[in-house]
């Protein structure tokens, strides 16, 4: 039974930071990510981690975004820091354990991946 479930969003003022989190359950992932969209606007990759801690991460938070993941918690994290006004979006986890990802080299921001959380707010002001 696969399970993501997001938290730490939350409303913070520009500059700020937060952390999100992802539990996964059900099964190994070999590529996780996060995703986020606003409103009116597509949604968009953030950031993604293979499963050797390879990680790739949208131009627009390159430098002030942080993806990891806790194996032995299978937890997955998103740490936000210098927060923008338009970095306002609903966040959203994602993950995939098909063997195509396996090796990794498909693993990428933005990447179509088959398991969704229900997302977590974050509202910057």
């Amino acid at each position: 039974h696969v399970q993501l479930v997001e938290s730490g969003g939350g409303s913070v003022t520009a500059g700020g930071s937060l952390r999100l989190s992802c539990a996964a359950s059900g099964y190994t992932y070999y590529c996780m990510g996060w995703f986020r969209q606003a409103p009116g606007k597509e949604r968009e990759g953030v950031a993604a981690i293979d499963r050797t801690g390879r990680t790739s991460y949208a131009d627009s938070v390159m430098g002030r975004f942080t993806i990891s993941k806790d194996n032995a918690k299978n937890t997955l994290y998103l740490q936000m820091n210098s927060l923008k006004p338009e970095d306002t979006a609903m966040y959203y986890c994602a993950a995939d354990r098909s063997f195509v990802f396996f090796s990794g080299s498909g693993c990428v921001v933005g990447a179509a991946l088959g398991y969704w959380g229900q997302g977590t707010q974050v509202t910057v002001s």
